[in-house]
C-alpha cells in the first residue's frame, strides 16, 4: 500500500494510478477513497493521473483519536502533494471533500494548483445561526452523532437512503452501492468519524472560498438530503472568484456514484475547457 507519515505520526493512505495532469480526489464523511470507484477510472482511461486519500480516521489511514479538524485534514494533504511534488493540479472534493479542498486549495495550494470542483459540498457552513439562518438546526448534527456513537453499524445502513435518494418514490435501489457505502463507512474510526460531524458541520469556510483564486467548478444535486442545496452550492458560488456552476434537477447528494456519468463528463468538460 502507498502512505505517507505525517508530522503528527499518522499513516495516511492515499492511491496514485496513471501519468499526465493530476486529478486529486477528496471523498465525503465517513468514506474512502474508495468512493471515488467511478470517476478514478474514467479520468486513468483518459490519460490523467487520478490520486485518492483516506483521510486520517477514515478507510485504511490511522484510526487517530487526534486532528480531526478542517485545519489539520489540510495540512495532511499539504504534506501528501508536497510528497508527491503535484503541479498544476485539480483538486475535486465531494461533502466533506469539498470543505477540505476549500481549505486546502485557500491555504497551502498557491503554486500547485490549476483548478477545483466542489460537489454536493459542505461550503460555505451548514449549521444554523444567526449568521446562517437557512442552515441546519444542530440537533440534525446531534441525530449523526447519536447514530455514529450509539448504533453506528444500522445508522450507515439507514443513512444509506437519503444519500442517494433511494428513498423518493420511484426510485432504482441499488443493494451494492448501500452495501458499499457501509463497508467504506465501517473501516474508519468511530472516533473520527464523530468528531468530523462537528468539522463538517460548524467549519466556516467564507473565508476560503474568497480566497480561491484558481477557476473552481460547484456541482450540486437540488434535491440533495444530506446538504440542502439552496444553503450550500450557490452561496459558495457567489463567494468565489472566478466560480462555475452546475446544478441538476432532482439529483441526489452522493450523484458522483448514482449519476456518474453525468457527473464525469461534465468534470471532464471543465478540466479541459
Amino acid at each position: 500500500m502507498s502512505t505517507i507519515t505525517v508530522k503528527d505520526g499518522t499513516t495516511i493512505y492515499y492511491k496514485d494510478w496513471g501519468s499526465g495532469q493530476p486529478l486529486f480526489f477528496h471523498h465525503g464523511w465517513p468514506l474512502s477513497a474508495d468512493d471515488w470507484d467511478a470517476q478514478m477510472i474514467f479520468f486513468l482511461e483518459r490519460g490523467y493521473r487520478v490520486i485518492a486519500h483516506d483521510r486520517r480516521g477514515h478507510g485504511r489511514s490511522t484510526q487517530t483519536a487526534t486532528g480531526n479538524d478542517m485545519d489539520t485534514y489540510a495540512a495532511d494533504v499539504a504534506e501528501l502533494t508536497a510528497k508527491l511534488d503535484l503541479r498544476n493540479a485539480i483538486h475535486i472534493g465531494h461533502s466533506t471533500g469539498g470543505g477540505e479542498v476549500a481549505r486546502y486549495v485557500a491555504r497551502h495550494g498557491k503554486g500547485r494548483v490549476a483548478k477545483a470542483v466542489l460537489i454536493s459540498a459542505v461550503t460555505p457552513i451548514m449549521v444554523k445561526s444567526e449568521k446562517n439562518p437557512g442552515g441546519t438546526p444542530i440537533e440534525v448534527f446531534d441525530q449523526i452523532r447519536e447514530g455514529t456513537a450509539k448504533h453506528r453499524q444500522q445508522f450507515y445502513q439507514d443513512i444509506t437512503l437519503p444519500f442517494y435518494g433511494f428513498n423518493r418514490p420511484g426510485a432504482t435501489v441499488s443493494q451494492g452501492v448501500r452495501d458499499n457505502w457501509w463497508r467504506q463507512g465501517m473501516m474508519g474510526d468511530i472516533k473520527a468519524h464523530y468528531d468530523c460531524i462537528k468539522a463538517f458541520s460548524e467549519t466556516d469556510f467564507t473565508e476560503d472560498l474568497k480566497r480561491i483564486e484558481v477557476p473552481t467548478l460547484v456541482m450540486h444535486g437540488e434535491d440533495d438530503q444530506i446538504v440542502p442545496f439552496a444553503n450550500a452550492g450557490p452561496l459558495a458560488a457567489k463567494l468565489l472568484k472566478h466560480p462555475t456552476t452546475k446544478f441538476y434537477p432532482g439529483f441526489p447528494h452522493g450523484m458522483p456514484t448514482s449519476q456518474a456519468d453525468q457527473i464525469n463528463a461534465d468534470l471532464l468538460a471543465f478540466i479541459q475547457a
